[in-house]
């Protein structure tokens, strides 16, 4: 079995491994306590935490463990926005931002705060300028990841730092996806992590808060972790964390080099293998390990399904792959298809015939699952100036089947009225006109979902 979906959690490292058994028997105890077993646990958890600093980028004292990445990331916010609160009571994210901190916004939202969501370009990237036009005076805090999760887009986080310094606001940086290929630059004053992201155990995360930046930790503390994160601390998992760390930190420079070359093979291959592909996310701007593509006249899942069943774990942005049946909302924000979304994501170590096995099955995938959907077939046929194709209670990709199906049935300068009522129609038929290159007229209520309404240039 192929695991292709790192971004996800990452295969537990060799080193987190030994450390974790290493320390099992030695830090057991309560590290607060002054007692011979309570010293040793307490030497353990500070070894930790200095190798995690060194790691981020930031004195020991600035960081603390928390019990997961989504924990660090809502006691970051929360802790934010409470200690600037005389300042105002306004947040700004991006729209790609991972469901941790659109969550957190939300619940801000919900208690009477606003919050501005940066728009992004088709590549998936927020610019600083956005950012810039997006503070005000009552801005309490600002967020933004390091690098995109699904699509692997490396987001300008130095210059955003320092429009927000400019103006006085903190800049908090989830680095999920990225700490374990480098430290992040710039001049953040709050960063997030989550160790299962670089092959460290899951279950503990890492909350860095720079000196000087205003912070007042919500709900009830303790004595932990400077009050930060309370509860008693998983000291082996801990320490497993902070020595994988070090270990793919180590490993970097030449993994991420090798990973780079395999991505960019998939990047170039899919579309000359898979007819109707857009491969999404910034070209040069990302990650080594992830690339993402969509494929039109594709269920998602089954793609998936698929894949599985012949050997490749795949993650994917497809509506039907959710149980909300709503496109993800880095697609959605990006504006690009997001019917038959596959993401891979190759782990440190990942062989490269692996990768060209992938290759050599996908076509075959998307093939098939394509037939199954009847996905249409080269039209002649011209005659009819508009056509209306009811599509309604039909899930995507069915919508966009059924409008290629009978794109060619009008000349040039006719029209096809689409109705659907599928919430990932209103991003699929959009993209498939770009992709197509056709006219897409825009949206207009109806009876029953919406009407989409396309043009035939070609």
């Amino acid at each position: 079995m192929s695991y292709f979906d790192a971004a996800s959690a990452a295969p537990l490292h060799p080193v987190a491994r030994q450390a974790l058994l290493a320390s099992v028997d030695e830090g057991w105890a309560d590290p607060a306590r002054l007692y011979r077993e309570g010293r040793r646990a307490r030497l353990l958890l500070d070894a930790a935490r200095e190798t995690a600093a060194e790691a981020v980028g930031c004195r020991p004292d600035e960081l603390v463990f928390t019990s997961s990445g989504t924990r660090a990331v809502h006691s970051g916010i929360e802790g934010a926005l409470a200690g600037r609160r005389r300042v105002g009571r306004h947040l700004i994210v991006s729209a790609v931002e991972h469901s941790s901190v659109l969550h957190s916004a939300e619940a801000f939202e919900a208690a009477g705060g606003t919050v501005t969501r940066v728009p992004v370009s088709r590549a998936g990237r927020a610019e600083a300028e956005a950012y810039g036009a997006a503070l005000r005076p009552d801005t309490a805090l600002a967020c933004l990841q390091s690098a995109n999760h699904e699509v692997g887009t490396v987001q300008p986080v130095a210059e955003v730092a320092e429009v927000c310094r400019t103006a006085g606001v903190p800049l908090l940086v989830d680095a999920a996806q990225s700490l374990g290929w480098g430290s992040v630059e710039g001049g953040w004053s709050l960063l997030t992590a989550s160790a299962h992201k670089w092959g460290g155990p899951s279950g503990v995360g890492l909350l860095a808060v720079r000196k000087g930046v205003r912070f007042a930790p919500q709900g009830p503390v303790d004595e932990r972790e400077s009050g930060r994160a309370a509860g008693f601390q998983n000291i082996p998992a801990i320490v497993a964390a902070a020595a994988s760390l070090r270990a793919v930190r180590t490993e970097a420079a030449e993994e991420a080099a090798r990973l780079r070359g395999l991505t960019e093979r998939i990047r170039a291959r899919v579309p000359e293998l898979v007819p109707d592909v857009e491969v999404v996310g910034d070209p040069v701007r990302r990650l080594p390990g992830i690339v993402t593509f969509s494929c039109l006249y594709v269920d998602g899942e089954t793609v998936l399904h698929e894949l599985d069943r012949a050997g490749f774990s795949v993650s994917s942005g497809s509506s039907c792959t959710s149980s909300t049946l709503t496109p993800s909302h880095v697609l959605k924000a990006m504006g690009v298809l997001s019917e038959g979304n596959v993401r891979v994501s190759l782990p440190p170590g990942v062989a490269a015939g692996e990768v060209d096995r992938f290759l050599s099955v996908l076509p075959g995938v998307v093939a098939t699952v394509r037939e199954k959907l009847g996905a249409p077939a080269p039209r002649t046929a011209a005659h009819e100036e508009a056509l209306v194709v009811d599509a309604l209670g039909k899930r995507c990709p069915i919508p966009v089947i059924e409008l290629a199906k009978v794109i060619g049935d009008v000349p040039v300068g006719g029209t096809v009225r689409v109705l659907a009522d599928d919430e990932a129609a209103r991003l699929d038929i959009p993209a498939w006109c770009e992709m197509r290159e056709q006219q897409f007229v825009g949206e207009e209520p109806a009876e029953r979902g919406s009407a989409y309404l396309v043009r035939r240039l070609s």
